[in-house]
């Protein structure tokens, strides 16, 4: 079993449910990544949107953030236009860390470094296979800890 299939399947053998959720601009590679994640066996909390019809991703966004920040599940992935727009909005969340990322070896490192339990990836910026690749390192790829543990605890740290 790879990695990837390893991190989302539990001692009891089932798969755990990856959120997903989209504005217009990332809506046609949401639905290439569900449908990869639904072909791997995986299930899938989508949050929409549910067509190219123009949105406002807050309204999308919102729900599933609260819903990882509620731990109701592990991991999600947000997309929008740019991937900043979904990021922003899905940070406002205390237990939420979406991070951008733009290709495999950013998404490696916001798992690795940053214990992100959110990819948002820009939905009009890069290949769908690319996309792809970066959902992979974002669930096979575990946090590190070790020196990161700190920095991560002082994210949601404001003074």
């Amino acid at each position: 079993m790879n990695n990837f299939a390893y991190n989302f399947i539990n001692k009891q053998n089932m798969t755990i449910t990856i959120a997903i959720a989209s504005d217009h601009g990332g809506f046609e590679m949401k639905s290439f990544i569900k449908q990869k994640l639904i072909d791997k066996g995986y299930e899938v909390a989508d949050y929409g949107t549910n067509s190219n019809e123009s949105v406002d991703y807050p309204d999308y966004i919102h729900p599933l953030a609260k819903a990882i920040n509620d731990g109701k599940y592990l991991r999600g992935i947000i997309l929008c236009g740019s991937g900043n727009g979904a990021q922003m909005t899905a940070n406002k969340y205390a237990n939420v860390r979406a991070g951008l990322a733009w290709n495999k070896e950013q998404a490696l490192l916001i798992r690795q470094h940053n214990n992100a339990n959110i990819l948002s990836l820009p939905g009009r910026f890069v290949d769908f296979d690319v996309a792809w690749e970066m959902v992979e390192a974002f669930l096979g790829t575990d946090f590190e800890g070790g020196r990161h543990a700190l920095r991560v605890s002082k994210i949601a740290d404001i003074n």
